[in-house]
């Protein structure tokens, strides 16, 4: 049975915002993981002396440097994950309450034109 052209235009939408989704999560995940590693390391540079020789890398060098600077750097680099994490946070609730209302709104046109839905978020 061939699905009204309204119908397979909402479909057509649903599926793009179920990508959007995909790559969203995808985002969170990645910044979950650069913010727990850059706590780690935040946590493991307060254990360390202070005059302990501290190396960070840059490319494929390592360079020394001073444990404030990179202990201020990893600070803000926590600061602005932390705050990239809860934008993209956002975003996902957005995105997933509009598939929320997409699917609804696709099976009420189905069954408004007497197709049975099966859609699945």
């Amino acid at each position: 049975m061939e699905l009204p052209q309204n119908i397979q235009h909402q479909i057509a939408q649903f599926q793009q915002l179920q990508q959007q989704a995909q790559a969203i999560s995808m985002q969170k995940q990645n910044v979950e993981i650069q913010l727990k590693e850059t706590q780690k390391a935040v946590e493991e540079l307060k254990k360390t002396e202070e005059d302990s020789d501290i190396y960070k890398t840059a490319g494929n060098l390592l360079l020394k440097v001073k444990k404030e600077d990179i202990s201020k750097e990893l600070e803000e680099k926590v600061e602005t994950l932390e705050l990239r994490e809860k934008t993209i946070k956002r975003q996902e609730e957005r995105i997933m309450q509009r598939l929320q209302e997409m699917q609804s709104t696709i099976q009420d046109a189905m069954k408004n034109a007497g197709i049975q839905p099966g859609l699945g978020t």
